[in-house]
C-alpha cells in the first residue's frame, strides 16, 4: 500500500503493516535495507501492537522522489505516516533510522510516545572522515550497481558467527532496497547530521539497543546517544552484529516488548 506524506515534497511510501490493536510501532529501517528489515518485528509483535514498517522514500517498493530530500523531509514524512493512525507512535529507528527517528522525536515531540533507538549514532556529521565516507557510497552504488554493493556491505552488518542464511537474507534485502536517488538522499542526510545538540531537549522516554559485535556504529555511539537522551534505559544484546533486531530478535524482541509494557503499559 502507499500513503500520503507532506504536500512540500509529495512523497509516498510504501508501507509493511501487521496487527490490528495496542499501541502503534512504526519502524524505520537502516540506510542499506527496508521494510523486509523488520519481518521478526512484524511476525511476533503484532500481537501486541500495530506494526508499521516503511519502505524509505526511494527505497524498495517506495517511489522515487523528485526532489532531494533532507533529514528533515525523512522526519516529516515519518510524521505524516503516525498522523494517518490516530495521533502518536513508538518509533523503532536502525541505525540511519534512528538518526531519522530521533530527529522526528525533535520536530514533532507531540507524535512519538517513546523511541527504539537500535545501533545508531548521532550522525556521521559528528566526525569529518565519517561524513566523507557517507557522502561517498552513492557514486560507490552507482559503479558497483546494488548486487555488487550489497554483497561488498552486507557481511559486515551482522556479526562474525552470523549464519550463511542471515548473509544472504541481508544482502538480497539490501541488493532489492537500494538504488539511486533515494539512497544519495538518504547517505547525505546521514553524512550532514550531528545530533548532539539537540538530543538531551528529547523528551520521549527511549530505549537504546545495541548488538555487543556492532562493526558499523559500535557500542560507543550508542553509549553516546544514551548518555545524551533523558527517561533512556541502554541494553546489549548479545552475540549480534549491527543488526541486532534480525541476528538475535527473540532477544530484541523481548527487550522492546518490555519497553512497550513499561511506556505503553501492555498486559502481560
Amino acid at each position: 500500500m502507499s500513503a500520503p506524506a507532506p504536500a512540500a515534497t509529495d512523497v509516498r511510501v510504501h508501507v509493511e503493516e501487521a496487527g490490528d490493536h495496542g499501541p502503534l510501532l512504526l519502524c524505520l529501517h537502516g540506510i542499506g535495507s527496508s521494510s523486509a528489515a523488520f519481518a521478526p518485528q512484524l511476525a511476533e509483535l503484532s500481537s501486541y501492537a500495530r506494526v508499521v514498517a516503511w519502505d524509505a522514500p526511494g527505497y524498495a517498493a517506495s517511489p522515487d522522489p523528485e526532489v532531494p530530500l533532507t533529514l528533515d523531509d525523512f522526519a516529516d514524512t515519518a510524521a505524516q505516516l503516525i498522523r494517518e493512525r490516530g495521533g502518536n507512535a513508538h518509533v523503532l529507528g536502525v541505525s540511519w533510522g534512528g538518526v531519522v527517528a530521533l530527529r522526528l522525536a525533535a520536530r514533532h515531540p507531540g507524535l512519538v510516545a517513546s523511541l527504539i533507538i537500535a545501533d545508531s549514532s548521532p550522525g556521521s556529521g559528528t566526525d569529518p572522515t565519517k561524513a566523507a565516507g557517507m557522502r561517498a557510497r552513492a557514486a560507490e552504488l552507482a559503479e558497483l550497481g546494488p548486487r555488487a554493493f550489497a554483497e561488498a556491505r552486507g557481511p559486515r552488518l551482522v556479526s562474525p558467527g552470523a549464519s550463511d542464511a542471515l548473509v544472504r537474507r541481508v544482502v538480497d534485502t539490501m541488493a532489492a532496497s537500494v538504488r539511486l536517488p533515494g539512497y544519495a538522499h538518504a547517505a547525505e542526510s546521514m553524512a550532514s547530521a550531528d545530533l548532539r545538540a539537540e538530543l538531551p531537549s528529547v523528551a520521549a522516554p527511549s530505549l537504546v539497543l545495541c548488538g555487543d559485535q556492532d562493526r558499523v556504529t559500535g557500542i560507543e555511539a550508542s553509549q553516546a546517544l544514551a548518555g545524551a537522551l533523558h527517561k533512556t534505559a541502554f541494553v546489549i544484546v548479545k552475540d549480534a552484529g549491527h543488526l541486532a533486531n534480525q541476528e538475535q530478535p527473540g532477544r530484541f524482541n523481548a527487550w522492546l516488548l518490555s519497553h512497550l509494557r513499561i511506556t505503553a503499559r501492555i498486559p502481560e
